[in-house]
């Protein structure tokens, strides 16, 4: 196992990120490590007529990128709709409110009282953003450097912010069956899980997931009550000042924040009706412009600002499908997880623990949970069944293993998004301050909880 060249991809990309190479060239070198361990050649290889006999770690990683060509898209029209949103007021108002309360002359009596109010906020927002109003990550560059001198004079550590976001962003689509949760859950749990030969129509997607979002709930009150409650300082940077003047000084119609909450209202249901993300965030930013809201001559600037606010995760999310089209290329997944098993024959407790590192492993490389599950799906199936794992803890095992390193990846949106916003003045590093503190908090718990939910289903 030590050998298989799908964890030495890994672990030289974790390597370089955590050396603060940038996370695209970090999957890139990965990817050619892990081809190259595996005898993969750089291009592919042809016969005399044309026909590839042998697959390229090169040709692979572009046809991995060619397959993100959706979520590229997905990531545009939500950063769209996000800056369109914010274009109507919504965001200011709420932060206008929150700015001057802390800047009055109460500001600093009612300082724990808003502090805490502000951390209740931010975790519904992060929830919401999963299953009620569909912009995903694309909230936090909006709300969040407003804030910043707000959190600085509070001297909140910032990598409390980023574990209260991160847990919103993935222990929701995690539990609730509905917006991101229905895909995760429904349409690529379920279903791989049946397409691989196991009959889960009757098991309960919340019950059964109930025990990983404990481990996960666990791992914030840890963050919160122990390890980030302490005071930290930061610097009150020109651009945290402006962030913050801009906020205060901003007057918002009622008329448009009525219009946000009906686009937002438009775009959940277009999203529950259809399941397309691309045609709610479409939906959602016609009705900004067909109110007025948006207007036409500005609808072109609003839309590139979206856009250019989301290229970057973009990029990182379909630089990762690259990495992931090699991995499975290289068809050491398989051998890789085989050996885990084997190493516990017989035994289902290190038998799960296993299946639940190996998901770890995969998820942390590919920086995507829903990346990951149609990988491993099709092997650990027969694996649980051989092991007489019920259905409950199966769908337990494979949803865990696959949430397993979404939290705590440099290339997840569930990391990059929380540095998106936090590191707006440059005082919040994507490593050390969002992806080892997610990483420990969440990753740890998610592995303990996940194995007990596999042993008492």
């Amino acid at each position: 196992m030590l050998t298989n060249p799908v964890l030495w991809a890994v672990v030289v990309m974790l390597g370089l990120s955590l050396a603060r190479v940038h996370v695209v060239l970090s999957l890139l070198i990965g990817a050619i490590v892990g081809g190259m361990l595996s005898g993969m050649p750089l291009s592919d290889i042809t016969d005399a007529g044309g026909e590839v006999v042998k697959s390229g770690i090169l040709n692979s990683f572009q046809k991995g990128l060619s397959g993100g060509a959706e979520i590229a898209l997905s990531y545009a029209l939500l950063g769209a709709f996000a800056v369109a949103i914010s274009h109507s007021g919504m965001p200011k108002a709420l932060i206008n409110k929150v700015v001057k309360s802390i800047n009055s002359s109460d500001g600093d009596k009612n300082a724990k009282k808003i502090k805490w109010t502000l951390f209740l906020a931010l975790l519904v927002m992060s929830c919401f953003s999963q299953n009620l109003i569909p912009i995903h990550i694309a909230f936090i560059p909006l709300l969040i450097p407003p804030l910043l001198l707000v959190f600085n004079r509070l001297q909140v550590d910032r990598r409390l912010l980023a574990c209260i976001m991160t847990f919103g962003l993935v222990n929701t689509y995690m539990f609730l069956p509905y917006g991101f949760g229905d895909i995760y859950l429904n349409q690529i749990i379920i279903k791989n899980i049946t397409d691989a030969g196991m009959n889960v129509k009757n098991v309960s997607i919340v019950q059964t997931m109930m025990i990983p979002a404990l481990g996960m709930l666990t791992g914030l009150l840890v963050a919160m009550f122990i390890s980030y409650r302490k005071p930290r300082h930061y610097q009150n940077l020109a651009i945290d000042n402006e962030k913050n003047g801009q906020a205060m000084h901003t007057t918002v119609p009622s008329y448009h924040i009525w219009v946000a909450i009906g686009a937002i209202l438009i775009a959940f249901g277009v999203r529950l009706f259809t399941g397309s993300l691309i045609l709610g965030a479409l939906f959602g930013f016609l009705t900004f412009m067909a109110t007025g809201v948006v207007k036409w001559k500005d609808a072109d600037g609003v839309f590139d600002q979206g856009v250019k606010m989301m290229a970057m995760i973009g990029f990182v999310m379909i630089t990762a499908q690259g990495f992931a089209e090699v991995m499975k290329a290289t068809g050491q997944i398989e051998p890789l997880v085989t050996a885990s098993a084997d190493l516990f024959a017989g035994s289902k407790p290190m038998a799960a623990f296993a299946m639940l590192f190996i998901g770890l492993v995969v998820t942390m490389g590919i920086g995507s949970s829903f990346s990951t599950v149609p990988i491993i799906a099709s092997i650990y199936v027969p694996l649980c069944i051989t092991m007489g794992f019920s259905p409950m803890a199966t769908v337990a095992l494979i949803a865990t293993s696959g949430a397993l390193g979404d939290a705590g990846s440099p290339a997840s949106d569930s990391t990059l998004g929380p540095t998106m916003g936090l590191n707006t003045d440059g005082q919040h590093n994507h490593i050390w301050d969002s992806v080892v503190p997610t990483f420990i908090h969440y990753n740890i718990p998610l592995l303990i909880f996940g194995w007990i939910a596999a042993m008492v289903l």
